[in-house]
């Protein structure tokens, strides 16, 4: 494809300014918008890694997430922005934590999944909770009587952990040290308990070796421990591969 005339140093300055303005990731799709002339993908994933390129070294960094890219500060400097608000680090429950992490590796799973995994019942405020943060949905029901909602992770839930898909998904032992770097769950990971459920108000640090040890041994006996997804990973593009106008794009 021919490539379009364009001034790709002013190009760059385009695509910094709309990253940098943008509260949330921007895809190759909406990336495209910005411009008069139609460009060629390849030659703006090319614009956008040159871009990544010249913000190394900063305390900000370009990064491809599920639902596009976006500027965010490095790990490694959070700690000094920190310093404008301070707040207390996120404290998870177990039953939190293990149920997140069984939807995460084992999606999609219904709530007796859930139940069966960890041998006590889901108290609804703990998948209530996990989709007002907006890290799980459901995204379906099996077919079978009382036709029972399957739970996925989000594409917020790979955005937040800075991930472009479930296939990057860190080790199981380390998902809740990676959790406590995030905001905590808004109106629920300290919520009481409803009857049935035997992890009651208990709350911990989520980098808690007792609460990390039984979330690993919960999902471990269910399988593998790998993630197995029956449903499409979204693309890095913020895309599901779903047979929709914009899926045939992709990020990087």
């Amino acid at each position: 494809m021919e490539t379009p005339s364009i001034d790709l140093k002013q190009a760059r300055i385009v695509l910094e300014t709309a990253l940098l303005a943008s509260p949330e990731p921007l895809s190759v799709a909406q990336l495209r918008k910005l411009f008069d002339e139609e460009l060629d993908g390849d030659l703006l994933r090319r614009l956008l890694e040159e871009l990544r390129q010249e913000w190394e070294g900063r305390g900000i960094e370009l990064v491809p997430v599920a639902s596009g890219w976006r500027f965010q500060t490095r790990p490694q400097y959070q700690f000094v922005v920190d310093r404008l608000n301070p707040q207390k680090p996120p404290r998870y429950s177990r039953a939190v934590l293990e149920t997140l992490a069984i939807i995460a590796y084992r999606q999609p799973v219904t709530r007796g999944d859930i139940e069966d995994i960890r041998g006590v019942s889901v108290a609804a405020t703990v998948l209530k909770a996990l989709e007002n943060r907006g890290w799980i949905e459901q995204v379906g029901h099996r077919d079978v009587p009382g036709r029972p909602g399957l739970y996925a992770t989000t594409r917020q839930f790979l955005d937040d952990l800075s991930l472009r898909a479930l296939s990057e998904l860190p080790p199981l032992e380390d998902l809740g040290s990676l959790l406590e770097r995030l905001p905590g769950l808004a109106d629920g990971s300290a919520a009481p308990a409803q009857a049935g459920d035997e992890d009651g108000d208990e709350i911990s640090d989520a980098n808690d070796g007792s609460d990390d040890d039984g979330l690993i041994e919960s999902v471990a006996e269910s399988g593998d421990g790998e993630h197995s997804i029956a449903a499409e990973e979204p693309t890095a593009d913020g895309m599901e591969n779903k047979s929709d106008e914009a899926a045939s794009e992709s990020v990087i």
